[in-house]
């Protein structure tokens, strides 16, 4: 005798229900989840200039008449910015609502794989479909339990493959925080990792001095520190003192998650010396808020414990020279 609808069971009897919407979400595999994407920009030289400045690549294949990309753009070809692809499927977006629905509300990019078929150069316009590779959980971390979903990529050009773009993400239930336990004694900074291709740079240091390498051969300076030259391979150099000068080439403030010893929010800065080669550090002297791309800053050494060495930071200075 069967029970009433009212009184059937959600789920078969032996599965859970979450066995049951690992079984839905199974069946998303090789469906597709873009169709017919089309590249909102050809490839261009002005897109491949900042990626190449903002990674510091000088490589000469990336300049002149015959110019290629970098490799490693090819997902950026594909990005649909703010406005989002029209192409994504109705069957992606009908994962997405099954994993909300589900509570795994938030997501978190994990992993890519690529492979690169041939080069992209300047006016090629990037077509492509994805397609759901894998849906893979129920999966417990440290942010939640979710599932990691696996989007693959088939990028062409005129109808020629050039690469392919693997793409994982988790979409998971935040967990839950953990009950208040007693503050645990204060946690001292960790030092810094001294080894035997930057012992010279923190000798320098302890002395108050900023030390950049000079190769010998073709007199490159290179920071941070490395046991041969990268522009022509020489194993000899020598080293010159920084001035302390220097700008704000590109900076993060970070917020979360905080790190013992540390006291989020804290700007770090990538700074660009008066001598060209650049170096990562704290900005300290101004509101994190109020550090600025080009603000001029000054080489500091900090002793933030007893018993640390000091460190390297850079004070900002606001117009009108006011700070904290």
């Amino acid at each position: 005798m069967s029970l009433p609808p009212s009184h059937s069971p959600s789920h078969p009897p032996g599965n859970p229900p979450g066995h049951q919407l690992a079984e839905r979400l199974a069946a998303f595999e090789g469906r597709p989840a873009v169709v017919g994407g089309v590249g909102k920009d050809p490839v261009n030289e002005p897109m491949i200039r900042h990626w190449c400045e903002a990674l510091g690549d000088s490589g000469p294949a990336y300049t002149g008449p015959d110019a290629v990309a970098p490799a490693t753009m090819l997902q950026v070809w594909t990005m649909g910015g703010l406005s989002g692809h029209p192409g994504r499927s109705e069957a992606y977006e009908e994962l997405l609502a099954l994993l909300d629905g589900a509570g795994c509300t938030s997501v978190v990019a994990t992993d890519c794989e690529q492979e690169y078929l041939r080069p992209l150069r300047p006016g090629d316009r990037v077509v492509f479909d994805s397609v759901v590779e894998s849906v893979v959980g129920p999966k417990t971390t440290k942010l939640g339990t979710g599932y990691f979903v696996t989007t693959r990529m088939d990028v062409r050009v005129d109808g020629e493959p050039v690469g392919t773009h693997r793409f994982r993400i988790l979409k998971y239930a935040p967990a839950r925080a953990p009950k208040a336990t007693p503050a645990p004694a204060a946690a001292t900074r960790p030092r810094p990792v001294v080894n035997r291709d930057n012992a010279g740079f923190w000798e320098g240091v302890e002395l108050r001095r900023l030390l950049i390498q000079r190769c010998l051969g073709c007199r490159t300076l290179r920071f941070p520190w490395l046991p041969g030259c990268n522009s022509c391979g020489d194993g000899e150099w020598d080293t010159v003192e920084a001035s302390g000068d220097g700008t704000v080439f590109s900076y993060v403030v970070l917020h979360h998650p905080p790190f013992p010893a540390f006291d989020p929010p804290y700007a770090v800065g990538l700074i660009e010396l008066a001598e060209g080669v650049r170096i990562i550090s704290n900005v300290i002297g101004v509101p994190y808020d109020k550090v600025r791309i080009g603000m001029p800053v000054r080489l500091e050494f900090v002793r933030y414990e007893d018993g640390q060495p000091e460190l390297p930071v850079f004070r900002g200075d606001l117009p009108g020279g006011v700070g904290e």
